[in-house]
């Protein structure tokens, strides 16, 4: 089956959306639209398609079936519930929307509509190759299961960061923590499964905003497993980390490539004398595939059914987490 595909904010992520959209054959894109019509016009431009300063000139369109919503996170729940009403399947962007009652009213809309619409939500970090390795050696249990987790997503802002729209809470919801923080939570569930307990400390170190520029938390599952996490827009040098930490095993995870390093995966084997593990490298030096695994995950579910490889529930769950931070922090 084609699909006709549409998208809602023509923003750094979105050209990238829309660039993996050139690797399938059954999806073209047919209608950009953003608030900026400089950026409309841009997208619109290189991709040879229609271009719209109206949302929903994009739903309204009866010749596309899938739309991508890449806006700020004030919009992301609208956008996507106007699509499912119209009959379209649905991209949308992490974190869903700005907190967990906009994520519910989305879910609302899916189940009446008895879930044959299929909405993916953008965690694209669960298909970088070095995430989709170190899930592989997981489940083939020669490891054990992770104990816990200890993570480290940051980048430091540019000039005048602190006046652009995910400084602002109306906009954005929150802060670092649910910008960079929303995919350490979800990998951790991903990797672990449901977290019972989430608490952690948010501040403003260094930039003057609504919504904090660092948060440390810490999750705890049922059986007593737990993550470390830390998101921040003050690490001068951009980093991603993230450790998963077996009985048998240990797995590293660094870099997404570009600025913030090589990815790479380094799995340190546990001996039956334990001692000093071996060690084994994966390097994935190319180019982030993320964006173009990720729709393809959303493709095979709309075509069998299924849920997608990171779902409306999982974005629930994680903004849950999130909630439960800010509240121990007061800052709901």
């Amino acid at each position: 089956m084609e699909y006709g595909v549409g998208i809602v904010g023509c923003g750094y992520v979105s050209w990238k959306r829309a660039a993996a959209l050139r690797k399938f054959r059954n999806a073209k894109l047919l209608k950009v639209a953003d608030t900026d019509p400089k950026k409309a016009e841009a997208m619109a431009l290189e991709y040879k398609c229609s271009g719209a300063t109206d949302w929903n000139d994009v739903i309204d369109d009866n010749n596309i079936g899938l739309v991508i919503v890449s806006t700020t996170n004030d919009m992301l729940a609208e956008i996507t519930i106007a699509a499912l009403k119209s009959g379209k399947h649905v991209l949308v962007e992490k974190p869903a929307g700005r907190n967990p009652d906009e994520i519910k009213k989305v879910i609302s809309v899916y189940e009446k509509l008895g879930r044959k619409l299929k909405v993916k939500v953008g965690f694209n970090h669960r298909f970088h190759p070095a995430i989709e390795k170190a899930a592989e050696i997981i489940r083939s249990g020669n490891i054990g299961k992770p104990m816990f987790i200890r993570a480290s997503y940051g980048h430091g802002g540019r000039p005048g960061y602190e006046r652009e729209w995910r400084a602002y809470k109306n906009k954005a919801g929150g802060g670092e923590m649910l910008d960079q923080g929303s995919h350490l939570v979800d990998l951790s569930r991903y990797f672990m499964g449901d977290f019972t307990e989430a608490t952690g400390y948010c501040a403003n170190f260094f930039w003057k905003m609504e919504v904090e520029d660092n948060c440390f938390a810490l999750l705890k599952t049922k059986s007593g497993g737990a993550a470390q996490l830390h998101a921040s827009c003050t690490r001068w040098k951009n980093i991603f980390s993230f450790e998963i930490f077996c009985p048998n095993g240990q797995l590293n995870i660094g870099g997404l490539g570009r600025s913030y390093g090589t990815e790479t995966l380094t799995f340190y084997k546990m001996k039956p004398g334990m001692g000093v593990p071996d060690r084994f490298v994966w390097r994935f030096p190319g180019s982030d595939l993320s964006w173009e695994n990720e729709f393809r995950n959303l493709l095979d579910c709309i075509t069998n059914n299924k849920e997608p490889n990171g779902s409306l529930y999982d974005a629930l769950e994680s903004m849950k987490l999130i909630y439960k931070i800010y509240a121990a922090n007061k800052m709901k």
